[in-house]
């Protein structure tokens, strides 16, 4: 069998297909990825890659859209202002995938295509060619009427076709929360992309640490000024703060207590996995990374997802939300301290874990394809 898989040119929506295709090829399939530029950030994990698109990144099409630059922080906006919005900035940005998903999808011999919910080219190409279209979602948020949403954004390029709209024939949920009422179990298995984790964090810390993150692109848009109030406060609590926010500029945080430690780019589970709490603003992955940990979590919610994310988590105990401007001291402690917060991470660690495994998901992709 022979699976594309396909979604924007970026760490969370691509990551989480990566255990997926794993599982699959680890069985005797052939996997391929498919997408724009820029296309590093998937060959590293092991797979082979075709470049679709017309050279462009995403954000550079993104800003496009726009007329200027991306603006992630959306404080002002409701979860469904923000979705709508992203909807139609995402399907405008795969415009430029169709031709050559297609013809990759032709040339190969797919099988079967699964996808991210935010590209309005796969289950196009999907509908055009008659195969299978599978939705990997990525986080709390349903997978299936997302994809629609973004498809009812290129309805003309379904038109031109002769096609009514997406037909998705299933779709895979990631962890515990949320998803699709009728997407398929899977455990959440993080995978973070490779890099060097210094040795001294293989060892148990001698005080209590805590992990802050802005995830792979709010730190690159944004900066870290939604930290800033975070690492003053830091500077009073008994414990150490990794800031894991790769190359973004520090700058604005001034002079570091002495508590707090920015790092280079290091892998996200394998700093958790010594880690006491996770803090960070709400990124789909970050969140099940720490959810698949037993971490407790602090999240400060900026735009995208992380609303949503905030809500679900939070319902079951085991995180705290806060606006960036609210973080105190006494919050700090807490999310590092509070017995009941890591009790009830501890089960939502084991409600992932109790989920069927990326291989045990393979047969019922198999049957999807089989029914071509």
């Amino acid at each position: 069998m022979r699976i594309l898989f396909t979604g924007p040119a970026a760490a969370g929506h691509l990551y989480p297909m990566v255990p997926t295709a794993q599982a699959l090829r680890a069985v005797g399939h052939e996997v391929l990825f498919a997408i724009g530029q820029p296309v590093d950030m998937i060959r590293s994990a092991g797979f082979p890659v075709v470049e679709i698109g017309d050279g462009r990144s995403l954000r550079e099409i993104i800003e496009e859209r726009v007329g200027g630059k991306v603006e992630y922080v959306s404080q002002d906006k409701t979860q469904d202002e923000i979705f709508d919005m992203a909807a139609s900035m995402f399907a405008f940005a795969s415009r430029p995938d169709v031709d050559g998903l297609l013809a990759a999808a032709t040339d190969w011999g797919a099988d079967l295509i699964v996808h991210d919910s935010f590209t309005s080219a796969a289950p196009l190409v999907a509908a055009q060619l008659k195969i299978p279209s599978v939705v990997q979602n990525f986080g709390a948020s349903p997978g299936r009427s997302m994809a629609e949403l973004v498809a009812s954004h290129v309805a003309d390029l379904y038109e031109e076709r002769g096609l009514t709209g997406p037909d998705i024939a299933a779709v895979l949920n990631l962890g515990p929360l949320g998803g699709d009422p009728d997407g398929l179990p899977t455990r959440y298995v993080p995978y973070n992309g490779g890099g060097i984790v210094p040795a001294e964090f293989l060892r148990k810390p001698e005080r209590p640490r805590a992990v802050v993150t802005l995830g792979t692109v709010l730190a690159e848009i944004d900066g870290v000024r939604s930290v800033v109030q975070l690492v003053e406060a830091a500077a009073e609590v008994d414990a150490d703060f990794l800031l894991a926010v790769g190359g973004a500029d520090l700058a604005p945080l001034g002079t570091l207590p002495d508590n707090v430690r920015g790092l280079p780019w290091v892998p996200l589970n394998e700093l958790l996995s010594r880690a006491d709490a996770l803090i960070h603003h709400g990124g789909s992955g970050t969140m099940l990374t720490a959810l698949q940990a037993g971490l407790p979590q602090l999240l400060l919610p900026q735009g995208a997802d992380h609303f949503l994310n905030a809500e679900a988590i939070t319902a079951t105990g085991a995180a705290l939300s806060s606006t960036s401007d609210a973080v105190d001291t006494a919050l700090l402690t807490r999310v590092l301290t509070d017995t009941e917060l890591r009790d009830a991470a501890h089960r939502l660690r084991a409600d992932n874990a109790a989920l069927p495994t990326p291989a045990a998901v393979v047969p019922a992709l198999e049957n999807l394809a089989a029914r071509r």
